[in-house]
């Protein structure tokens, strides 16, 4: 497990999403593309991401008794086969009581594209993962085709600005259209936007000007190990 740390415009630590890194003896560091879908496909997925869920709420539970680092959150991505299964609700509650982790710092990422597939029912399971006490962001917004239809019958806390319009944001008036869009639009719902993706100053700048004050990127921090990531946290 690797912890990428999400920051405010004061550049301090808020919390991290936990993303796994596969270290192969053989052929080094393998990247999430190639072995993330792999995972999908033999549905090893279900226990990876069991794992994550079970490892980032025995930090959360470290965390709850250790001053300074008490507030922090941890992003937690689910993916679409997780989403899917009828006993996820049970499982993460099962591991919050069994771990003693506080509810309020789990923070669940789901993506926009498992939403649109059966909207109804995916409502309905976010309200019944709600209902733990747990954040959720949706990730990739905008991405999809039909988001404002639905975005407001969501029961979500965020709204992740995708990396791909971050990316060229600086001389692409598109993409600067989009992000001040998004932005616009979550704080009309009272919803917290972080941008993720962000590598260097000048997009920092241009989000700044719109109006973003969450961030998650290179330009702060890279994927680290939990004890580098204490050491940006703490003051």
């Amino acid at each position: 497990m690797h912890y990428q740390a999400q920051v405010n415009a004061q550049r301090k630590v808020l919390g991290a999403e936990a993303l796994i890194r596969w270290q192969h003896p053989t052929r080094g560091l393998v990247s999430p593309a190639e072995f993330i879908p792999l995972a999908e496909e033999t549905g090893l997925i279900i226990p990876i991401g069991t794992w994550v869920l079970q490892t980032a709420c025995a930090q959360l539970a470290q965390w709850a008794t250790q001053p300074g680092l008490e507030e922090l959150t941890i992003a937690v991505n689910v993916s679409a086969s997780q989403f899917g299964q009828p006993e996820l609700q049970a499982q993460i509650k099962s591991v919050l009581q069994t771990s003693g982790a506080p509810a309020a710092r789990l923070k669940l990422e789901l993506t926009e594209s498992m939403l649109v597939r059966d909207t109804d029912k995916a409502i309905s399971s976010m309200h019944s993962l709600k209902s733990l006490g747990i954040k959720i962001s949706l990730d990739d917004f905008g991405m999809g085709y039909s988001s404002l239809s639905y975005l407001n019958h969501l029961p979500i806390d965020q709204l992740k600005i995708d990396q791909s319009f971050v990316r060229d944001i600086q001389g692409n008036a598109y993409d600067s259209a989009i992000a001040r869009t998004l932005l616009t639009l979550g704080q009309s719902l009272d919803l917290e936007i972080i941008a993720e993706g962000v590598e260097n100053q000048g997009q920092l700048d241009v989000l700044a000007s719109l109006g973003c004050e969450l961030y998650q990127g290179y330009h702060f921090a890279r994927p680290t190990t939990i004890d580098t990531l204490e050491k940006l946290a703490l003051p």
